[in-house]
């Protein structure tokens, strides 16, 4: 991805899941905002981004972060909120595992506590190990906790699915991880 599309992106992921007000924005109750409306927000703010640079950054951000309307008129950002949003999607049944990348300096605590949505609103669960690898990653040295999605179901516990796959839940208790 060039580095204009990265920079714009990282913007974008600001404004759509973090801060709003830093240009002004009001999303609405499931994180939506007028394109129009983001793109002047951004240009009043010395951020130009313009209509086919954002239909790029949409089409070719590699986890699919943002999400347009199907009519094109509205965008949000398809999960990792840290604003109130209630992304308005059903729960639906998980696979019988989802696995969680996390840096290993933090797996002890996790194993103990469980998995909290920190600073977002909901625990980010991946459905393959390769994808939590990456993952864990950006966090330090890597490690996959698998997590008993289908066991978690069956005693009650929601999940979601967000529009770019990735699985979304309120948080995981220790008695469902299982390290990797």
């Amino acid at each position: 991805m060039r580095n204009d599309l990265i920079s714009g992106s990282k913007f974008l992921s600001l404004v759509l899941r973090h801060d709003p007000g830093k240009i002004g924005l009001v999303l609405d109750d499931q994180g939506w905002v007028s394109v129009a409306e983001l793109l002047a927000k951004c240009e009043q703010a010395g951020k130009p981004i313009g209509r086919e640079r954002l239909l790029e950054i949409v089409s070719t951000n590699d986890k699919s972060r943002f999400t347009l309307s199907p009519d094109g008129l509205r965008i949000r950002a398809a999960q990792g909120h840290s604003v109130p949003v209630e992304l308005g999607l059903q729960p639906v049944a998980p696979p019988a595992f989802l696995f969680h990348g996390t840096a290993t300096r933090f797996l002890d605590s996790i194993l103990r506590e469980g998995l909290k949505p920190q600073s977002r609103q909901q625990v980010h669960l991946s459905a393959d190990s390769e994808t939590a690898t990456k993952v864990g990653q950006r966090h330090g040295k890597p490690v996959v906790i698998r997590v008993d999605a289908g066991r978690m179901f069956e005693a009650g516990h929601a999940f979601i699915q967000a529009d770019n796959g990735v699985w979304l839940t309120d948080r995981v208790p220790p008695e469902f991880l299982l390290r990797s």
